[in-house]
């Protein structure tokens, strides 16, 4: 079974699932080159205008296979980012359809959706610092611009889950649905979206994004160096290592 699946609906509408669920569709290298190949080929072809990403068996992403990272794998693509997605999301509108937990990268792969719909029961978090890590992976870059500017510092400097039920209050989701409905309420979303002209929705998209700044060219090059200088601590490699072990990591600031 494929590790990331792909369907075109007749109905002009996408869905991409990230399929591994016995590992709460954690994000590897092959998940990434999945994901990369599904928004190819919903941008290739002109019988689909939007696109939905969500998770196969109840949650959405948990983020990096941080069991995969301490072999070394680091699921990135040059030009693409994490997952294949968040550094460039297609020119079509991506929704994110998210059950259950959207943490670390699986919420920066929602962040990187220009609409998200989720059950009220859904969590989002970016755990990375209590991993020794950091959100490099556009969640940093993202997170202020969907959330006021406090409550995104406390989610990110304290590693703390974000309920669904609040970032709708906040703007950040545009659409609650029950447990078990969320696809059903995405794809409702989508087919407004389609229904309408599919070059003006795809310039209507880009001016929008690049209004906010979320196309901002130099976010990601200016992070970077902070980022790999993390991403190549001891640090790094003991919240791995301490994650995969079912224990508390043991810090040393290096």
């Amino acid at each position: 079974m494929s590790s990331v699946l792909f369907e075109a609906g007749r109905d002009g509408v996408a869905v991409i699932t990230i399929n591994r669920p016995d590992q709460r569709n954690a994000v590897n290298l092959e998940v990434a080159n999945g994901i990369a190949a599904a928004v190819d080929e919903f941008e290739a072809r002109a019988d689909l205008s939007v696109a939905i990403l969500t998770g196969a068996g109840g949650n959405f992403c948990a983020g990096l296979d941080l069991k995969a990272f301490t072999r070394g794998e680091i699921p990135v693509l040059p030009g693409r980012g994490f997952g294949g997605l968040t550094e460039r999301p297609p020119a079509k509108p991506l929704l994110a359809a998210v059950e259950g937990w959207a943490v670390a990268g699986g919420f920066e792969l929602a962040l990187s959706a220009d609409l998200i719909v989720a059950a009220r029961d859904a969590k989002f978090g970016l755990p990375e610092v209590r991993r020794g890590l950091v959100a490099g992976s556009g969640g940093l870059v993202r997170l202020a611009k969907v959330l006021p500017y406090h409550l995104a510092m406390e989610l990110a400097l304290t590693g703390e889950s974000l309920p669904a039920a609040t970032a709708h209050r906040y703007g950040m989701v545009n659409l609650l649905s029950e447990p078990g409905a969320v696809l059903g309420a995405a794809r409702e979303l989508a087919l407004k979206i389609a229904a309408n002209g599919p070059l003006a929705v795809r310039v209507s998209k880009q001016i929008v994004a690049g209004a906010v700044g979320y196309r901002d060219i130099d976010a990601f090059p200016g992070q970077q160096a902070l980022v790999d200088e993390v991403v190549s601590s001891a640090d790094a490699l003991e919240g791995a290592r301490a994650f995969a072990e079912k224990r508390q990591p043991v810090w040393t600031g290096a």
